[in-house]
């Protein structure tokens, strides 16, 4: 089990840790109602640090990205992010990720934790063109600063002015004396703020600055499960529970990623035109409970026959709405917003209905 250079923090404060992705990680520290609340209405602190990140260099980077990747990474300028994913051979998805542009050979690829390993293998078997890679997950720490005050926070840490930066957006700033800090206007939360990426020496130092100058915001370091919650809350994929190596990207509603633009070639494009011309039997949909109940992963989904149709990939009590959220595949005649469908909770079918996303609205 590996761990992350704050694990010490963590013990200290009093965290629940869990086996993730093969790390120990902080589940919850106070309790995910509360933390959740601290991310959407102040400032939070998550430890993201088992996140990987691969390099992609020389003259062939661009190439080879936008033959693996979904998204045109041609369109990507110096300190710009783009979210995208590897289509597989199979009209699945090998995982979703976020692309960096640095210059015009030199990228970087933020996947993952738990394919870390399996990404790194197909880039690498999928590398006809000769690019240079380089895996440097285990030297990064990666903190994601989140919520409204987030960036008031931060910018106390650093000369550069960050409060004008873009939404997916970076730039490397000396952060709290550290320098080469990589700083995006990127999270999982909806909530706003910044994720900084940094060495792993610098952890001690970086960690310490960022909850002092945090303390009059009422900064609070938050666990995996209010991520998972706040995620869901703004009807955001998570690899392994609603995207898959089997489901397919435009049943998720990734076809906003996925470019079929003539000058450029992916892995297994021709399968998915094809499937985006014909539509698809199913799509993956929000929905709300009408009825009291909470959805789970893995729950069935049910017309309003009684047949039934799909599962619930991600469920939840929504900690901001009070009532029960999920994401699931239905039949695509059930997925308009506000057409009535039923979960299967304890043998019972419970009503619930199909809203447009995200399902928290600021």
């Amino acid at each position: 089990m590996k761990s992350t250079a704050f694990l010490k923090f963590h013990e200290a404060l009093g965290a629940k840790l869990i086996p993730f992705a093969g790390y120990n990680m902080p589940v919850q520290y106070e309790g995910i109602n509360v933390e959740h609340e601290t991310v959407r209405k102040g400032v939070g602190v998550f430890d993201v640090s088992h996140m990987g990140e691969i390099w992609v260099k020389g003259p062939k980077a661009l190439d080879l990205l936008q033959w693996v990747t979904s998204n045109d990474v041609s369109k990507l300028t110096d300190g710009k992010i783009q979210y995208t994913y590897f289509p597989n051979n199979q009209g699945g998805i090998v995982d979703d990720l976020l692309v960096y542009r640095f210059n015009a050979e030199t990228y970087l690829l933020v996947v993952n934790a738990s394919n870390i390993e399996k990404d790194w293998n197909w880039i690498n078997a999928n590398n006809k063109f000769g690019a240079e890679l380089y895996n440097a997950s285990d030297e990064f720490s990666l903190l994601a600063i989140q919520g409204p005050k987030a960036i008031e926070v931060v910018q106390k840490l650093t000369p550069d002015n960050i409060t004008e930066m873009e939404y997916y957006t970076f730039k490397k700033v000396t952060l709290a004396g550290v320098r080469d800090v990589i700083l995006s206007i990127t999270g999982y939360t909806g909530a706003g703020g910044c994720e900084i990426y940094f060495d792993n020496k610098d952890g001690d130092k970086i960690w310490n600055a960022v909850f002092e100058a945090g303390k009059e915001e009422g900064i609070k370091p938050i666990g995996l499960a209010a991520r998972d919650t706040l995620r869901l809350e703004m009807g955001f994929c998570l690899y392994g529970n609603d995207i898959n190596e089997t489901s397919s990207p435009l049943e998720a509603g990734l076809s906003w990623i996925t470019k079929f633009t003539d000058y450029k070639d992916f892995i297994n494009k021709a399968s998915l035109l094809e499937q985006k011309q014909q539509g698809t039997p199913r799509k993956l949909v929000g929905f709300e409970m009408i009825d009291n109940g909470i959805p789970r992963q893995h729950y069935e989904i049910a017309d309003t026959q009684g047949n039934i149709m799909g599962v619930v990939t991600s469920g939840t009590m929504s900690p901001s709405l009070k009532i029960g959220i999920g994401l699931g595949y239905v039949k695509t005649e059930y997925s308009k917003p506000d057409t009535e469908i039923n979960i299967i909770i304890r043998n019972k079918p419970v009503r619930a209905k199909v809203v447009k996303l995200p399902f928290y609205k600021a």
